[in-house]
């Protein structure tokens, strides 16, 4: 149990420290553009942080028996841990897509962005590539977080019924 508690840790503070940042990011460029349907993006990608911080909070109860675990804390990591992997399946479904056939793409990409009217499509393919890559990470990495912050509640509360029993 020690190893998974580890490895959730790890994979909380990583989603934590990089969605906040992202969140952080879309939210500035919507007020700095004055774009509110994005102000809904960061409001729904929220739930990643979010589930993160709750499941913090049950790793410090696991950590430390004395720090009891709040009555909203598991209702938050069940139910944004299921918005959470939502999310996460959504961006593997979308980096599978990106690394399978990343000229789908290459069109969307040269239309969007003016900067790009100039570069090759070896050079756009390859950058299509690597972000489906690193999307793939970070939804590996949201989805196995949510499995092991569900695992872990489950634990804790099995033992904490061992306790009073």
């Amino acid at each position: 149990m020690k190893s998974t508690l580890t490895a959730a840790r790890v994979l909380t503070w990583l989603n934590i420290i990089v969605w906040s940042l992202f969140l952080g990011f879309i939210l500035l460029a919507a007020l700095a553009m004055q774009a509110l349907p994005l102000l809904v993006i960061v409001f729904l990608f929220g739930a990643i942080p979010l589930h993160s911080f709750a499941a913090l909070k049950l790793q410090k109860s696991i950590k430390y028996s004395s720090v009891k675990l709040s009555n909203q804390t598991p209702v938050g990591i069940r139910f944004v841990g299921i918005i959470a992997m939502f999310f996460g399946i959504m961006m593997l479904a979308n980096s599978y897509i990106s690394i399978q056939s990343p000229e789908k793409g290459l069109g969307l990409m040269k239309d969007g962005m003016a900067d790009t009217k100039g570069m090759s499509d070896a050079v756009l393919t390859g950058y299509i590539r690597l972000g489906g890559c690193i999307a793939l990470v970070l939804g590996l990495a949201i989805i196995i977080n949510v499995i092991l912050n569900l695992r872990l509640l489950r634990w804790y509360y099995l033992v904490k019924q061992s306790d009073v029993s």
